[in-house]
């Protein structure tokens, strides 16, 4: 493969795939889980009355992702209130309903900001079994096909202070979560077979001094993230990938144990998943003083503050490079070969040297706001906006806008490829586009 995925994500892949899972989009930003689908060949273009094989209404408000099993694609969803959380399943051939199924009711619904959903985490697809999370409100294992309970938590408590985003990762028979909320911030591992905690650990990160708007953390804002984890292998090391509010984390996927952290204290609300390659780690910091930075991992025990005067002598954990200029604070990066690709929230798309954090190019896609994670094959890449539009471009050093797609009542929910189809979400249907 060209783009040059790094060992460990390949095997990931594959390890979906050796189970009887969808050759597709099983997760958060496909098998790979950084947006990728290489060899796939969707539409460029498209519209209401073109390409478009089916279409199906979802019911309330959600915006989670998309994810294709063997011949399903599943999504939650979640009245307005937030009172009832539901799973759905549709047949990928022909968007008819399979499953529609309430999984938890909530007698008194924590706070969930407007622009949040009550359904925003994405599930998780293995083999015959389906994982989906709402966060503290509760997280089940599903039968794949049936959609029966095959076992469920409602017991890890965290005030999500906004509503919740992370997504579940699946690594090594472990169900893997970020918990960050103003009162708890911790990432847990459970058996993907029991859904019994194999580990917890908490944050490491200090959060009782003060914001840089010198309010009190206890506010919450400046304790709570939306991150989904990644896994990667550095230097022969696995290590999990995580990031909570105002500091980057590198963990042990065994047992938990925190590697190294950098800290970025003028920042808060990560939203996005990290993608790797170039024995670097590539993440936007979120929201307030949010910057792109380059973590190069470091050492068991290390800490570094990304914003520090000086570097402790001895320290291999760094920065190779930090952008503040047109930061995503919630669609996630695309690495492909040596190039960087982003879109911040105001759609403004921007092309780095990923080993330098040169700008190749700076286009602006759009006037329309962003929130969807952009999704890559080998030669164009699509950027969905809140407003409906799909915008196509061409991979490489030249921008090149290929096309300019308008479908829908908007996208919050990142797309997912699977084959040569593309499934979008948009606030109330799902599309399959051929």
């Amino acid at each position: 493969m060209s783009h040059r995925l790094p060992l460990t994500l390949l095997a990931f892949a594959a390890a979906f795939t050796a189970v009887g899972a969808a050759p597709g989009w099983p997760q958060f930003r496909g098998p790979t889980g950084d947006g990728l689908a290489p060899d796939a060949h969707p539409p460029t273009s498209w519209s209401e009355t073109e390409h478009v094989t089916w279409h199906t209404p979802v019911h309330g408000k959600a915006w989670s992702s998309p994810v294709i099993g063997t011949d399903r694609v599943w999504v939650t969803t979640a009245t307005e209130d937030a009172t009832e959380l539901s799973v759905v399943a549709l047949d990928a051939a022909t968007g008819k309903v399979q499953v529609d199924r309430k999984l938890f009711s909530v007698a008194k619904p924590q706070f969930i900001h407007k622009f949040n959903s009550a359904a925003s985490p994405t599930p998780l697809v293995s083999g015959d079994r389906v994982y989906v999370t709402f966060g503290s409100p509760g997280t089940a294992c599903l039968d794949a096909r049936t959609g029966a309970t095959l076992w469920e938590r409602r017991d890890l408590e965290c005030n999500h202070y906004r509503g919740a985003g992370s997504s579940p990762i699946l690594h090594d028979g472990k169900v893997i979560m970020n918990f960050d909320g103003s009162d708890h911030q911790f990432v847990i591992a459970l058996d993907a077979t029991t859904g019994r905690t194999v580990w917890r650990v908490e944050r490491g990160m200090d959060y009782k001094d003060l914001g840089p708007d010198g309010k009190p953390e206890s506010e919450g804002d400046w304790r709570k993230a939306f991150a989904t984890c990644q896994v990667a292998e550095f230097g022969g090391v696995v290590q999990l990938l995580s990031q909570g509010a105002k500091a980057f984390y590198g963990y042990d996927p065994a047992t938990g144990r925190e590697l190294w952290r950098v800290e970025e204290r003028t920042s808060h609300s990560a939203g996005t998943r990290p993608v790797t390659g170039h024995g670097l780690v590539y993440v936007p910091t979120g929201w307030s003083q949010g910057q792109i930075l380059a973590i190069r991992p470091g050492r068991g025990g290390e800490v570094l503050d990304v914003n520090a005067d000086t570097t402790p002598d001895g320290l291999t954990l760094g920065i190779a490079w930090k952008t503040k200029r047109n930061v995503p604070k919630k669609p996630s990066l695309l690495l492909l070969d040596d190039l960087l690709y982003g879109i911040d929230d105001n759609g403004v798309a921007t092309c780095w040297e990923a080993k330098t954090g040169t700008v190749v190019w700076n286009e602006r896609i759009s006037t329309g706001g962003y929130s969807a994670a952009p999704v890559a094959t080998r030669e164009r890449i699509y950027f969905c906006s809140e407003d409906g539009r799909t915008t196509v471009i061409a991979t490489g050093r030249e921008f090149r806008k290929l096309a300019s797609n308008q479908l829908g009542d908007g996208f919050m929910a990142s797309p997912a490829i699977a084959g040569n189809s593309l499934y979008l979400r948009s606030r109330s249907e799902i599309y399959k586009i051929d």
